[in-house]
């Protein structure tokens, strides 16, 4: 199998992948704005945050990344530049809510970095036999 190949399942599976975790992420970000006791941070962390603020920005980027997820479907140029922005968006904020959930935020980041590797691999190759490119 070439690498061209594995990129274009690849990119099928990160779509999918996109819209699973945005869709974990909408959950979290949930659970965060409900009940926010549920998740402790130790003392030392060095990245203080309210978590309702942090409950929004999992609900942001979840939901943004379902959406995008889907539109990955199309094939188009532009699906793809927002998939990888989304994807690192949500490396940074699962970085950072590291001390609330590190297996999930860990699990996240590697799905992340296969999203990326995905996308930016992808080139032309995934596209529909009558679909044009966009300019």
């Amino acid at each position: 199998m070439d690498r061209g190949t594995m990129a274009i399942g690849g990119t099928i599976f990160a779509a999918w992948m996109m819209i699973i975790a945005g869709a974990w992420q909408v959950l979290v970000g949930i659970a965060a704005l409900a009940k926010g006791d549920f998740f402790v941070a130790g003392d030392e962390y060095a990245y203080e945050f309210n978590l309702t603020g942090w409950g929004w920005v999992h609900l942001i980027i979840g939901a943004i990344a379902v959406l995008v997820g889907f539109s990955l479907f199309t094939g188009s140029d532009w699906a793809r530049a927002l998939g990888i922005a989304v994807a690192i968006g949500s490396m940074l904020a699962n970085f950072m809510w590291l001390p609330f959930q590190p297996w999930w935020s860990i699990m996240v980041i590697a799905i992340d970095v296969f999203i990326i590797w995905s996308l930016a691999a992808v080139g032309d190759r995934l596209r529909f036999p009558n679909q044009e490119p966009d300019h």
